[in-house]
């Protein structure tokens, strides 16, 4: 396989710390063609969305839509790149079905 696709190599770090990250909501993002199914990704994927389901609902998210993996590139990462953040920064998103609103669970400080 082309180490470029392995979609085994996206999520490298174990669930527990996506209460690490930040989450915020943001309005809107309607263009879904390029996320990604966790599923596709991890074999525990289940572990991963329980916590970020959580997070997003303390948050304020409402519990409907699907929690999707999306990639940001590096060249979207100006002033926060680091030796880490060469591959891009993986986010976990839901779309809130209602209203449309985006919830991000991000290990990063996102670029306004």
């Amino acid at each position: 396989m082309n180490s470029q696709r392995d979609k085994s190599k996206i999520i490298t770090y174990p669930p527990e710390t996506l209460r690490t990250f930040r989450v915020e909501a943001y309005e809107w993002i309607d263009n879904l063609n390029f996320t990604i199914s966790p599923e596709e990704c991890l074999n525990n994927a289940e572990e991963y969305i329980s916590i970020a389901k959580e997070m997003f609902l303390d948050a304020g998210w409402y519990g409907d839509g699907k929690i999707e993996l999306m990639w940001i590139p590096p060249f979207m990462l100006h002033g926060i790149l680091t030796e880490e953040l060469t591959v891009g920064a993986t986010i976990w998103h839901v779309k809130q079905k209602e209203d449309g609103i985006s919830w991000l669970l991000s290990p990063i400080d996102l670029p306004r």
